[in-house]
């Protein structure tokens, strides 16, 4: 903490050496101001300089004098929304904020989904027509820059060194879609100047989003705090010392390897105790779920005489996330040095009459891991013979759960560690008064979903207690659908995910866009962001702006079984309805047993009777519970019902 103490400090005696009074980066021209409250304007200056600022909505003069430090904080009163308008301040020079707008403040933030920009290399749906509409200059932008750090900042790094602009054609191509759409949207239905403050790093995971104090508090992160106070000291064990000690552990701790050789992968080796494993597909569709780490795959392919002796061609596709491959005990390949697209070639002289043996080790990281190849694509066949399929049951054992060793280690500057991104991108903001947030995260955490009950719940009540402004709205998404459909109800990490954010509207003053209907199957990054900043937006009409509107879809609340029934009830359930062919899909029921089976589901009123022949005595219910599920539960409204699982 001293550190941290001692950190800022210099920093604000950095501004103070300066001769004129210094702001924050986001105090510039076209900025936005919060309605109605003590919106905080501060900075720094010389010790003990006298400053005084007037606003002309008032013509009111408010006064201060820097600290021994050289910082300063002023709360002036905003009026109802309006403008423009100009702030002075002055420490002897002054400085003139023009063109300032009093209105709404929005902070927008996440990964990759809420930072996808209309065009640059999100390129949304129509989006040329979109930046060429983009004509509002009552909304302003403000962009930071992607920045970390293991001490909080007192101030923010903005992108490309730009400060608030105007909404226009020049300014939102390389703006956060789902944030300005969210915007155009409240900015339609109210007139209130909207300003944006976009704040968002694709790829990262929760835990960069919250502080280090906060993430202490759980379990799971017990040893969080401690690691950062090492970063802060400088001492730190280098990150290469750290990634050779990890990989020489996962040797160490897979059962695949004895004295750093494979023992798994000889051709003669006895695998008969090992279980099945589909192939192609994630694990995650399966019963290795919830592992991350190393499993071993093996599968005995038969190889007529015609093959003997001439080299091989064999292909797999992608493996998630990487992979060493081996044929009868000898290394073939391996996806760290692969230039090849998944094609391996096996040398004539492994090459035997009869029985043969593939082995793959596949290591994943995080998510679902598994050969995901195309199944007409998985083959094994040499130059202008036929080829011989590999899809099927392979045989496979777990080589090790890398919650035993720990996940791989991250260079100091990678965003993907804890409170990184709090402490520079979140923390410089805390004293700018805002309407609410809006928040589209989580992709990065589906492999962990049981974990985001908590983690998710804890981030906004402590950014809620960071801010001091009480219990603001945070309005969030909830998960797209994405990945491959699948036959069979089961379990899907990211319905778990989907159902974890669902659980945390239990937080007052919060609010869940569902958008299950509007994914991609191939693309994790939907095209269509015109839905789900308008999705945000209904929550906030409706919330903050006194809109008489629905503003979600069907929400599960409570069941009761009746018989061979379940009957499910709804909050926002006028007018149900089975969109598209009329019979409602996606609904999948099970007994005490867990064993799940596709149901029936019919609609009665505001409420919906579940049940299945194979079920005789039913206990539990799911609905759209798979990583791209096919429901098509729709309110009078035409919002989509969100995904859920009754009962544990």
């Amino acid at each position: 903490m001293k550190k941290i103490l001692l950190g800022l400090i210099a920093i604000c005696v950095g501004y103070a050496s300066a001769a004129k009074v210094k702001l924050p980066s986001f105090f510039a021209d076209n900025m936005v101001l919060q309605q109605k409250t003590k919106a905080n304007i501060w900075g720094w200056a010389t010790k003990s300089k006298a400053i005084s600022i007037t606003t002309s909505w008032n013509n009111k003069t408010y006064k201060s004098v820097a600290s021994a430090s050289g910082d300063w904080k002023v709360a002036v009163a905003t009026p109802s929304y309006g403008g423009p308008y100009q702030i002075t301040i002055s420490d002897g020079e002054v400085t003139t904020l023009k063109n300032v707008l009093i209105g709404d403040v929005w902070l927008c933030s996440g990964q990759s989904n809420m930072e996808m920009p209309l065009a640059g290399w999100g390129k949304i749906k129509n989006y040329e027509q979109e930046i060429s509409d983009a004509n509002y200059p009552q909304i302003r932008l403000l962009q930071a820059a992607h920045v970390m750090s293991f001490v909080p900042l007192a101030d923010v790094k903005l992108a490309n060194g730009g400060g608030w602009e105007e909404c226009s054609p020049k300014s939102i191509a390389e703006f956060s879609a789902t944030a300005y759409f969210f915007a155009r949207e409240v900015y339609k239905q109210t007139g209130i100047p909207i300003g944006l403050i976009h704040t968002s790093w694709g790829g990262t995971f929760a835990e960069a989003w919250t502080s280090v104090n906060a993430l202490s508090t759980m379990s799971d992160y017990a040893t969080a705090a401690k690691l950062n106070a090492e970063k802060v000291k400088g001492r730190g064990i280098p990150y290469t010392d750290r990634m050779r000690t990890w990989r020489a552990d996962l040797i160490k701790a897979d059962q695949g390897y004895s004295n750093e050789k494979e023992i798994w992968t000889g051709v003669d080796f006895d695998d008969s105790s090992w279980k099945m494993l589909k192939t192609p597909g994630y694990w995650a569709n399966g019963d290795l779920k919830n592992l991350d780490g190393v499993v071993w795959t093996r599968k005995e392919i038969n190889l007529p005489q015609s093959m003997f002796g001439k080299d091989l061609q064999l292909h797999l596709g992608y493996i998630d996330d990487n992979g060493i491959i081996f044929f009868n005990g000898v290394k073939v390949g391996d996806t760290d040095d692969d230039h090849n697209n998944g094609t391996y070639t096996v040398p004539a002289k492994l090459v035997r009459a009869g029985k043969n043996v593939i082995t793959i080790r596949i290591f994943d990281t995080g998510g679902g891991g598994g050969i995901i190849g195309d199944k007409n694509s998985l083959t094994l066949k040499f130059e202008g013979g036929e080829a011989i399929s590999l899809v099927g049951d392979w045989k496979y054992k777990i080589g090790l759960d890398l919650a035993k060793v720990g996940p791989e280690p991250e260079p100091d500057d990678s965003p993907y560690q804890f409170g990184v991104l709090y402490n520079a991108m979140i923390h410089p903001f805390l004293n700018y008064n805002i309407k609410g947030v809006i928040w589209y995260q989580g992709e990065d955490n589906a492999s962990r979903p049981k974990q985001y009950r908590t983690l998710f719940p804890l981030m906004i009540n402590n950014w809620r207690s960071s801010f001091k402004q009480g219990n603001f709205p945070f309005y969030f998404v909830q998960l797209a659908n994405y990945l491959s459909k699948e036959d069979k109800p089961g379990e899907s990490n990211w319905a778990e995910l989907r159902d974890a954010q669902r659980n945390t509207l239990k937080l007052p003053n919060t609010g869940m866009a569902t958008i299950i209907d509007v994914g991609e199957g191939k693309d994790i990054h939907p095209k269509n962001k015109q839905d789900v900043g308008k999705r945000l937006a209904l929550i906030a009409l409706h919330n903050d702006y006194n809109k008489d509107i629905e503003y979600a879809g069907p929400v599960y609340t409570t069941s009761k079984v009746e018989g061979k029934n379940i009957i499910l009830s709804f909050a926002h359930a006028k007018g149900l309805k089975a969109k598209g062919d009329g019979n409602l899909k996606g609904f999948a029921i099970a007994g005490a047993d867990k064993v799940w089976h596709w149901a029936d589901a019919t609609i009665k009123g505001n409420e919906i009777s579940v049940s299945s022949k194979e079920v005789a005595e039913p206990k539990f219910v799911r609905y759209d519970w798979a990583h791209n599920p096919d429901g098509n539960l729709y309110n009078d409204s035409d919002l989509p019902a969100s995904p859920f699982q009754t009962g544990k």
